[in-house]
């Protein structure tokens, strides 16, 4: 649609009357081409002395008046031909009923749209908005202002016209949830957030849960001029492979220990950690948080030792083989040369966290109980460090003192607050949810199946970015938990194409279907071309350098034959 139709309001509709509901009307146009789901009409209305425009948001449309189905029988005449030989205007035979939404009028003092509840009368003139108009109405923020978030344009409108910009003080405070089928484009979406999170206007504290190893592109933003500013700022990208990820032991509470035991251990068992773990902590070193693994199994061994000695030291008691098997399972998951586990190491809030930084925290070979525990024990601590900083209650120079917000992205949210499960991070999850606004810490959520993420969770995410969802149970789980965007557009969810999405709540001023722009880092996300991939294998080159490869074969003293394949040593 050229913007040219956009410049000023245009008339398309006559109102016909009452919808079904309160907060709805009808109109009647012949106009089939811009009375699109989706779309933003508007009607006036006297209020008390002022004349108000009061817009609309179009949801449903039917065919109410067509042309003879023996016009439309023959494939080869066109309808219009036939209307025209007797007499009909071709171009209007067709007439729509249009379902519009009421959403009320925008006032600028207060920045959002209020409702005065005064319906149309029937035969009332309906305007289709100008791009202009919705421009200055839709988004609570403009593009490059100061907690901007330009996410892309009105989906009714040619790209670009009516730009779609989130408010980052509301996505921040009050959270964030972008809900999608596989290769909707959730991640691609997720990386234009984060590249407006960096641009100079915003110059966010963003960290990135990233269990797929999709946002280690970002990296480019570090030497792209865009995100500079005069004054010399230039965004940063910290990368922690898995390999650099450390919790230090002490962070763990007596519910993380006991949800990383392997499975099988019985009451008895977790009755003697317990008891060990509540003596750790309770004396000085563990007020202090000076502890490690091998200090909670000393206080283990103890209670089996004590244990014999009260039967005589003949460790014949069968609470010693529980305490045994404990110290066993303790082992196995704690004392390894390749645990993530530290007396003493972890990352520093702050090199997580800091203005102008965003940093990607890669969990892919890191197995999934221990993701669930490292940010589970991660949003713990910033979660206190923030209460504390703003309670003024954190020395300057402790851990604890963390003098900003701060917003986390958490890549397939399902598996850390997974619906009718029981995992370590979904309280803490829960918890800065309902309460992260007063302190300063967001949470973003980003999962492929909405229907597998806690409820309690979802419903708190007051900002939502809605793609292509497939799934009834998804489609039902976003309906129960969204309050934001209406069922009649919700319904529009299984037509959306790939960049398409609804974005409703908090973050914008009314619901709007957008298309997201382009981004401008590489996606790190994409879907391999395997049919290429195997093209390519049988290409010439890549023959040639097979043989070349399996030429090169060096034989040693010993028997065993070691062979040089691109560079390895096998």
């Amino acid at each position: 649609m050229s913007s040219q139709e956009h410049i000023t309001d245009a008339r398309t509709g006559t109102v016909k009357g009452p919808g079904e509901r309160p907060h709805e009307f009808l109109f009647i146009t012949a106009d089939n081409r811009r009375a699109r789901i989706g779309e933003f009409v508007y009607y006036m209305a006297r209020d008390g002395a002022d004349v108000r425009q009061i817009l609309g948001n179009i949801t449903a449309r039917k065919l109410v008046r067509n042309l003879p189905d023996a016009f439309l029988s023959d494939p080869e005449t066109p309808p219009a031909v036939i209307s025209a030989l007797i007499g009909l205007d071709g171009e209007g035979c067709e007439l729509y009923e249009i379902t519009v939404e009421t959403i009320g009028y925008f006032h600028p003092r207060m920045g959002d749209f209020v409702n005065p509840r005064i319906p149309p009368n029937a035969g009332d003139a309906v305007f289709l908005a100008s791009s202009e108009t919705l421009a200055g109405v839709l988004s609570s923020r403009r593009v490059d202002e100061t907690g901007a978030a330009h996410l892309g344009s009105l989906l009714t409108r040619s790209a670009g016209e009516v730009p779609v910009v989130l408010s980052v003080k509301d996505v921040v405070s009050t959270h964030l949830a972008i809900l999608a089928s596989t290769g909707a484009g959730k991640s691609y979406t997720a990386g234009v957030l984060v590249e407006e999170l960096m641009m100079p206007h915003n110059r966010a504290a963003v960290l990135i849960v990233d269990p797929h190893g999709e946002y280690d592109t970002l990296r480019s933003i570090e030497s792209d001029p865009r995100f500079r500013a005069p004054d010399g700022y230039q965004p940063e990208v910290k990368i922690f492979t898995h390999d650099r990820v450390r919790v230090r032991f002490s962070s763990l509470t007596e519910a993380d220990i006991k949800y990383l035991l392997p499975e099988g251990a019985s009451d008895k068992m977790l009755h003697y950690l317990s008891q060990a773990y509540r003596k750790l902590t309770a004396g000085e070193r563990g007020a202090r948080g000076l502890w490690g693994y091998h200090d909670l199994r000393d206080l283990v061994t103890a209670e089996k030792y004590g244990d014999e000695d009260a039967r005589g030291g003949g460790g014949s008691g069968g609470n010693a083989g529980s305490i045994d098997a404990l110290l066993w399972r303790l082992d196995n998951r704690f004392d390894r040369h390749d645990s993530i586990f530290s007396d003493s190491e972890h990352i520093e809030l702050k090199e997580l966290f800091r203005p102008g930084r965003c940093t990607v925290l890669q969990l892919s070979d890191i197995e999934q109980h221990e993701q669930q525990v490292v940010v589970a024990t991660l949003l713990r601590r910033v979660n206190k460090a923030r209460m504390a900083t703003v309670r003024g209650e954190a020395d300057t120079a402790s851990e604890s003192f963390l003098p900003y917000p701060v917003f986390t992205l958490l890549e397939e949210a399902h598996r850390f607050a997974p619906a009718g499960q029981s995992v370590v991070s979904t309280n803490i999850l829960k918890q800065i949810l309902s309460e992260g606004r007063k302190f300063g810490v967001g949470i973003g959520l980003i999962t492929q199946r909405p229907g597998k993420l806690d409820q309690d969770v979802l419903s708190q995410c007051m900002t939502q970015v809605i793609m292509r969802i497939v799934n009834p149970i998804d489609q039902d789980t976003v309906a129960k938990s969204v309050e934001g965007a209406g069922r009649q557009l919700l319904n529009e969810l299984p037509a959306l194409t790939k960049g398409q999405a609804i974005l409703s709540g908090v973050g914008v001023n009314t619901p709007v279907m957008c298309r997201v722009r382009e981004r401008l880092t590489k996606h790190g996300g994409e879907t391999f071309d395997a049919p290429g991939e195997w093209a390519r294998w049988h290409s010439e080159t890549e023959q040639q350098h097979r043989e070349e490869d399996e030429a090169v074969v060096v034989k040693p003293a010993s028997t065993k034959k070691v062979e040089k394949f691109r560079g390895i040593q096998i």
